[in-house]
C-alpha cells in the first residue's frame, strides 16, 4: 500500500460520527471537467478536500515516446485544449533548442506565433471568467464571454483550418502563413473587444453580489502558493509579478512592451478569489496590447511578401543529439513545461522520454489547503478561481 493511499484511508477513518462523506463529480458542472473532489463535512462546513484525478488520463507521455518530434505537437495541443497554441509554442520552441536552430527562425513566423498564442490565452481567458461568473450565479457574463471568444476561434480556425486543436505551429516555421486579410481582421476584432471589455469590468468585477463572494474567500498566501509550485494568474494572484514570458525572455516577448499585473487585496485579501478573477481579467488586457504591438510589426517592416515561406526554415531530419533539456513557457494557466530526454544515439527522431509539466496539477494541489473550515458555496467559488483543464491535469 501506498503512502498516499494510506494517508486517503487515514483521512476517512478520522471522519467523526456526525461527519459526512460526499462526493462532488466526476460529472458535475462545478468541477470543469471529469474530477470527483471528496468531501468530508460537518453539516455545511468543509473539513477536508480530496480530488481524485486520472479520469481522462490519455498517455500523452507515452504517446510522445512512439511518436516524432512533429507528430507529437497535435498531442500537445489536446492537453490544455483551451489553450492549444500556447501547448504546441513552448513544444516547438525547446525542439529547436535542442537542434540549434532557434536563432534562425525568421521574424514574421516569430510575431505570427505570439499573436496567435496572444489570441489563445484572450480565448482561454474569457472560458475562465465566463465559467467563474456562471459558477456565482451570473449568467449574462457567460454569454458575452462565448460571444466574444467566438471572434477568435473563427480566427484562428481561418488560420490553422482547426477550432481548436491548431497543430498551426511547426518545428521551425508554422503550417501555413497567415490568410490575406488576416492582419486587418484582428485589428477590427481588437477594436471591438476593447469596449467589451469594459463593459465586462462593470458588469461583473464591480458587482457587489459577485465581490461578496469572492472577495476574503479561498485565500492563497504567497508562501503557500511558492510551496506548492503554483504558477499564472494562481500566483500572480497572491501578488508576485512572476511571469515566464518576463523572466526567461523567450521568442519576441523582450520586444513587446506589456505589464504583468498581480493581485493587491484591493476588494479584500492578497491572494483571494477576487484577485485571481481580477489578475485574468488585467492579463487580457496586455494582451490586447501585445496584439496591436504584433499586428503593427505584421503590417510594416515585417509584412507579407511574395517570397516568403514559413515552412522554409523546416529541417528535414529531427534528431537532437543526446542530451537532456527542459524548456518551459508561459501558458493561460501557468508555467507549461517539457523535460526532454532524447535519443542516446543522437540518430533518432523519436524522444527517448517526454515528462510535461502541466500547471493545472501543481494549482488543483493546492485546494485542500485553502478549503478547510470554508463552506460548501465558498468551495464552488474556490475551484472556480484556479482554472484548471483537466486534459491537461490527467495528460
Amino acid at each position: 500500500m501506498n503512502t498516499a493511499l494510506e494517508r486517503y484511508h487515514q483521512k476517512i477513518a478520522a471522519a467523526a460520527t456526525q461527519d459526512m462523506v460526499l462526493n462532488m463529480g466526476p460529472q458535475h458542472p462545478s468541477t470543469h471537467g471529469v474530477l470527483r473532489l471528496e468531501l468530508i463535512t460537518d453539516g455545511e462546513i468543509v473539513k477536508e478536500v480530496i480530488p481524485h484525478m486520472g479520469y481522462l488520463h490519455r498517455c500523452f507521455e507515452k504517446h510522445a515516446e512512439s511518436l516524432t518530434y512533429q507528430q507529437t505537437i497535435p498531442f500537445t495541443d489536446r492537453m490544455d485544449y483551451l489553450a492549444s497554441m500556447n501547448n504546441s509554442h513552448v513544444w516547438v520552441m525547446g525542439v529547436e533548442r535542442m537542434l540549434g536552430i532557434d536563432k534562425d527562425i525568421p521574424k514574421r513566423v516569430e510575431y505570427i506565433r505570439v499573436l496567435v498564442c496572444e489570441l489563445n490565452r484572450i480565448a482561454s481567458h474569457l472560458i475562465a471568467i465566463g465559467t467563474y461568473g456562471i459558477d456565482i450565479g451570473a449568467f449574462t457574463p457567460f454569454l458575452w464571454c462565448f460571444r466574444d471568444r467566438e471572434h477568435i476561434m473563427g480566427m484562428l480556425e481561418w488560420a490553422s483550418g482547426s477550432r481548436m486543436l491548431y497543430n498551426y505551429i511547426w518545428i521551425g516555421g508554422l503550417f501555413f502563413d497567415l490568410p490575406v486579410g488576416f492582419e486587418e481582421r484582428c485589428r477590427e476584432f481588437i477594436e471591438y473587444f476593447r469596449p467589451k471589455l469594459a463593459e465586462l469590468n462593470e458588469l461583473l468585477t464591480d458587482n457587489q453580489i459577485f465581490i461578496s463572494r469572492t472577495a476574503n474567500v479561498g485565500v492563497l498566501p504567497l508562501d503557500v502558493a511558492i510551496n506548492y509550485g503554483c504558477s499564472g494568474p494562481m500566483l500572480r494572484g497572491s501578488g508576485l509579478k512572476w511571469d515566464l514570458r518576463r523572466v526567461d525572455n523567450y521568442s519576441v516577448y523582450p520586444e513587446l512592451d506589456f505589464d504583468v499585473p498581480a493581485g493587491t487585496g484591493e476588494m479584500g485579501t492578497k491572494g483571494d478569489c477576487w484577485d485571481r478573477y481580477k489578475v485574468r481579467v488585467d492579463e487580457i488586457e496586455q494582451s490586447v496590447k501585445i496584439i496591436e504591438q504584433c499586428l503593427d510589426r505584421l503590417q510594416k517592416e515585417l509584412r507579407r511578401t511574395p517570397d516568403f515561406d514559413p515552412r522554409a526554415k523546416l529541417p528535414r531530419r529531427l534528431a537532437p543529439k543526446a542530451q537532456d533539456y527542459y524548456m518551459r513557457g508561459e501558458g493561460s494557466k501557468g508555467e507549461l513545461g517539457f523535460y526532454f530526454i532524447t535519443d542516446p544515439t543522437g540518430k533518432s527522431e523519436i524522444p527517448f522520454r517526454v515528462k510535461a509539466r502541466g500547471p493545472s496539477f501543481n494549482n488543483l494541489s493546492v485546494l485542500p489547503e485553502i478549503s478547510k473550515g470554508i463552506m460548501i458555496a465558498d468551495l464552488i467559488a474556490i475551484i472556480g478561481s484556479i482554472d484548471f483543464v483537466l486534459g491537461e491535469l490527467d495528460r
